[in-house]
């Protein structure tokens, strides 16, 4: 066991687990932070998507060990109230069915459109790959970024 400093959410916490841990495991069981889901354990299907910097990341691949000093950011700290464009524009289009995958949707696209605020459709779809939909809402998907990017393209 070691103890880790953890910024997640900007709140700066410390946990006591094993260096190994994935990440994913340390949001869950020891900050409580259950919005982010475990899908294949493999970083292939996206369900643990989280921001580390900024960035879209599996969270099911990072052992808390290599995370460091970056900034975690988790469904439930995107934003407070739910008043992301990407959480309303969820909202808007009715994108979610069962709502598993919804999660990691949201955070890849959020961090998308952080990077690239206007995508086309291609760039949409390239930057969503990986991220799999059971439910197969990706028309609904696709419909909600460009909403959320100010578009109807």
């Amino acid at each position: 066991m070691a103890t880790f400093t953890l910024k997640v959410n900007g709140v700066s916490t410390e946990v006591d687990v094993d260096p190994d841990t994935p990440l994913l495991w340390v949001l869950r069981d020891h900050l409580d932070l259950r919005g982010t889901k475990f899908g294949c354990g493999i970083a292939q299907c996206g369900a643990c998507t989280v921001h580390l910097d900024g960035a879209a990341t599996r969270s099911c691949a990072v052992p808390v060990s290599v995370v460091g000093a970056k900034s975690v950011t988790t469904i439930e700290g995107l934003s407070a109230e739910g008043t992301h464009p990407v959480q309303q524009a969820w909202l808007e289009h009715d994108v979610p069915q069962c709502g598993y995958c919804q999660a990691g949707q949201i955070m890849n696209a959020a961090a998308l459109l952080a990077q690239n605020p206007s995508p086309t459709d291609d760039e949409i779809e390239q930057g969503m790959r990986g991220n799999i939909c059971r439910c197969g809402t990706y028309v609904r998907i696709r419909a909600a970024i460009r909403s959320a990017a100010g578009g109807s393209r």
